[in-house]
């Protein structure tokens, strides 16, 4: 994991130094210091490929977790024509190495996005067609003078990309690079390639599966998607540093830890995974995530925080974020708290649960589901939308502290797998039947019944969903909300329209959030990047995010 930061002539000539901050810099020094704000997402390293006659800077700022000797970036292809700078991991890059060495005689990668220029020399822009994993990735050929920009499936990796007064092209990892060069900025769709020249980059998607525009037929097989996530995990696994596992305590994560002691103990029968939890003193995820630990014999960790630690960072969280979406700085807070710590204990990779709820229809609001159709609809528009929620805090809070973070639950294939199970097998149903022969009705049952043959404690194993920022503590929602509300008054608040006509925000915790999102990232553009996370109001569901909000929630203790 790392960040990336490019720009590019519109017209492929040189760009003449320009007046930045009250001074002249050349490109290079523009774009070091701009790519400098998300330094922090590789601290381990930073290599510079500069093409003053092309109009080209190309920078990545590494965290070396894969070949951590050989990685550096940018990478080059043999005749140097080709240049790449990659934000992720390719998680089939062993098998695409050993393609590309049948046909050359030999080939050893330097790093497992090394196969992203091999593949480009092969396939052109068809490429996508062929690697797996969670990327961001802009490549520059020389002598075609062509860009090739693409994202992930999902959005695991952010990107985003804008343009300059000049009509140049600028992309980074993080909006903060951009949005004060930049007047128009925007987020780069996941699935999306653009391919041609600076002035005339044309967009393709290449990642359009049929359950994203019909409702599946097909049955659960139980026995298939474990395979498939057992495999995700498996694929997941590459590392060459110290890594560890997010355990809240819930069911997701709960089985990500589970499925890779497992599987690390088929080389080392005594490995003990590290595992990490969170929340206030006596949250209701601890005793669940203790329960697990011991379970799967896992080094455990509880980070226990103080509301008043956790409210003093939200400025700084919503600046790493880049969004003001209610739900996203809730569960923010105390898992930057979390990951600062991970970072202080050596490790620089975490496996994490995210996902799970997006393709099994996890959240509790998906009880008020009125149909089948509308289900599985409204999965596609979360599984769409992850890049701006879920994957969006994840990636951005752990990489805050340097920390790649995987989730395995969207690989690829496992998401295609599970979209394509028919919504009649995953829609939840009423939760009195938990008991008996009833018991798949509770969310994610199929998920449930997959592993229920000794991976996890059955009262883990049939938990119902406790969204993160429930979770660590049913008190802390309610004092961020309280103190967020302090900060607005009713005057601020009656003219909330006016002064953000792009959503507007319709509570005053939301309209504080905005307030400082607006301060670090100002203007239309930028906030257009956000979309707020919210249950469907139309199926009867509360407005407020938490899962605590929904009639069906029980309570923990």
């Amino acid at each position: 994991m790392c960040g990336i930061f490019a720009i590019f002539s519109k017209d492929g000539e040189c760009i003449q130094p320009k007046t930045y901050y009250g001074r002249v810099h050349t490109l290079r020094e523009i774009g070091y210091r701009q790519s400098g704000k998300q330094r922090h997402r590789g601290p381990d390293y930073t290599g510079v490929c500069y093409l003053p006659d092309h109009g080209v800077l190309m920078i990545h700022e590494r965290l070396a977790i894969l070949e951590v000797e050989t990685g550096h970036q940018p990478l080059y292809s043999e005749n140097e024509n080709v240049i790449l700078v990659a934000n992720g991991e390719i998680y089939n890059y062993l098998e695409l190495s050993a393609e590309i060495a049948k046909r050359r005689g030999h080939y050893k990668p330097k790093s497992d996005c090394s196969v992203i220029i091999e593949m480009y020399e092969e396939y052109g822009e068809l490429l996508l067609d062929h690697i797996t994993g969670m990327f961001a990735f802009v490549l520059y050929d020389k002598r075609e003078k062509t860009i090739l920009i693409a994202r992930d499936p999902f959005g695991i990796i952010p990107l985003y990309v804008g343009e300059d007064v000049d009509g140049n092209i600028w992309v980074a990892s993080e909006l903060k690079c951009l949005v004060d060069v930049c007047p128009k900025v925007e987020t780069f769709p996941p699935g999306e390639l653009r391919y041609g020249k600076a002035d005339n980059l044309i967009k393709s998607t290449y990642f359009r599966p049929t359950w994203m525009y019909e409702t599946p037929s097909m049955s659960a097989d139980l026995c298939q998607l474990r395979a498939a996530l057992e495999s995700a995990v498996r694929s997941h696994l590459q590392c060459d540093v110290n890594f560890g596992a997010l355990l809240s305590g819930g069911v997701d994560s709960s089985l990500i830890a589970s499925i890779a002691t497992k599987l690390q103990r088929e080389r080392d029968p005594s490995y003990r995974l590290k595992t990490f939890s969170v929340g206030l003193k006596g949250a209701p995820d601890f005793e669940a995530a203790r329960m697990v630990a011991e379970y799967i014999g896992s080094d455990h960790r509880e980070v226990i925080f103080e509301i008043e630690d956790a409210l003093d960072g939200i400025r700084d969280v919503i600046y790493h974020l880049e969004t003001y979406d209610v739900t996203t700085v809730r569960c923010s807070l105390p898992m930057i708290l979390l990951t600062r710590y991970i970072k202080s204990t050596g490790i620089k990779m975490i496996l994490s649960g995210e996902g799970a709820d997006e393709i099994f229809g996890g959240y509790l609001y998906f009880f008020n589901a009125p149909n089948c159709t509308d289900f599985h609809e409204e999965l596609v528009k979360r599984v769409s939308q992850l890049h701006l929620s879920d994957c969006l805090r994840s990636n951005k809070v752990s990489m805050a502290k340097g920390i790649e973070l995987r989730v395995p639950f969207l690989d690829t294939a496992f998401v295609n797998y599970v979209m394509s199970v028919r919504p009649e097998d995953k829609i939840p149903g009423d939760l009195n039947c938990f008991e008996g022969q009833q018991k798949y009705r509770i969310e994610k049952h199929i998920l449930r019944a997959a592993f229920a043959d000794n991976y996890l404690p059955d009262q883990v194993l049939w938990r119902q969903k406790e969204q993160f920022s429930d979770g660590v503590g049913y008190n802390w929602i309610d004092n961020i909300r309280r103190v967020a509300t302090d900060h607005v008054s009713d005057a601020e608040f009656a003219k909330a329209s006016e002064k953000y006509p792009v959503n507007t925000p319709t509570t005053k915790e939301a309209y504080y959030y905005r307030s400082i999102f607006e301060e670090m990232f100002p203007g239309e553009s930028a906030a257009k990047t956000v979309t707020r996370w919210v249950p469907r109001r139309d199926w009867g569901c509360p407005e407020d995010p938490s899962g605590r909000a929904q009639s069906v929630h029980q309570i923990h203790k």
